[in-house]
């Protein structure tokens, strides 16, 4: 098979294992399972972790670092630069910037950060800002609440 030949559709019509269907056939009598145990009777599972009994690899490797993924506050992000779409003085808390599809999730921080440039006057209401975006918001008049 050349390169070009290759097509979307490869391997979606599999065909399937007949099993049982005599000794001659390489899956006739036991059907792949072998004899006796766990794994040939019906409805057997194992994690594909599992390795026999002997220690797992997720064990014998040392445990080494630290994250801090659990405990790190995570905050929806929106740049100065977006609150361009809002009308001059305007209020913007977190029910405008979700209604501008700014924010996804309303249960979440909002953080404001001062990437681009604001040239309207607003009042804007969010959980953090950074020291530029305070700076840019009240630098063309308007106000920067923390909520």
């Amino acid at each position: 098979m050349l390169n070009h030949e290759i097509t979307s559709k490869a391997g979606k019509n599999k065909i399937r294992k007949r099993l049982g269907r005599g000794t001659g056939s390489g899956r006739g009598k036991t059907c792949g399972r072998g004899h006796k145990g766990a794994g040939s009777r019906a409805g057997s599972t194992a994690l594909t972790v599992h390795e026999g009994g002997q220690m797992p690899l997720f064990r014998r490797l040392p445990k080494r670092g630290f994250s801090n993924y659990q405990f790190a506050k995570r905050c929806q992000i929106v740049n100065v630069s977006q609150l361009e779409r809002f009308d001059d003085g305007a209020d913007v808390g977190v029910e405008q910037l979700s209604g501008a599809g700014l924010i996804d999730n309303l249960k979440d921080k909002v953080k404001i950060l001062g990437d681009g440039v604001l040239t309207k006057k607003l009042k804007v209401a969010a959980h953090k800002f950074s020291k530029t975006a305070e700076e840019k918001i009240v630098a063309s008049g308007g106000t920067a609440k923390v909520i």
